[in-house]
């Protein structure tokens, strides 16, 4: 199964979904769940959720064989929580589709450490997603005892 996010911005995502739909007109997924936040999306081949709980999104994300998301940090970060594939394809300012470039950003540098598969406006996604068979995610080390530690003295010097 692919699980697909594209956030939960204000902004739509139509760009992601119309790769996605793409894909499965052209046979290379199929089985595909969405959570679509504002983007309002019809697929005859997706099961679509406008907003899932996070236990459900949780849920998709153990349960998926690979996940396709935008460029955000916590979608991206909890799926390499449960050792996912992950392709990433980051919301654009000059596309409207978000304020900033920083997803890109993210997205880049997750994608040269070796974490996730990056899909950018010039990339082919159906190349990325044949990649995606092979590819093997190095495993991310949460430091949560560090940023606790960090957190705590900031907390103190107030």
């Amino acid at each position: 199964m692919v699980f697909v996010t594209v956030g939960t911005q204000d902004k739509p995502f139509k760009r992601l979904l119309d790769l996605v739909q793409k894909a499965i007109d052209e046979k290379i997924i199929d089985d595909v769940i969405v959570q679509a936040g504002c983007t309002l999306y019809k697929s005859d081949n997706m099961k679509i959720y406008d907003l899932l709980s996070q236990d459900e999104y949780e849920e998709y994300i153990k349960k998926c064989d690979l996940l396709i998301t935008h460029g955000g940090v916590g979608n991206i970060l909890t799926g390499l929580k449960y050792n996912k594939k992950i392709i990433a394809v980051p919301r654009l300012a000059e596309l409207s589709e978000h304020t900033n470039n920083h997803q890109r950003q993210i997205v880049n540098k997750f994608a040269e450490e070796g974490y996730i598969l990056k899909c950018d406006l010039n990339d082919d996604f159906n190349n990325v997603l044949n990649e995606s068979k092979k590819f093997k995610p190095k495993e991310y080390e949460f430091n949560n005892k560090f940023f606790c530690n960090r957190l705590m003295e900031e907390i103190e010097k107030l």
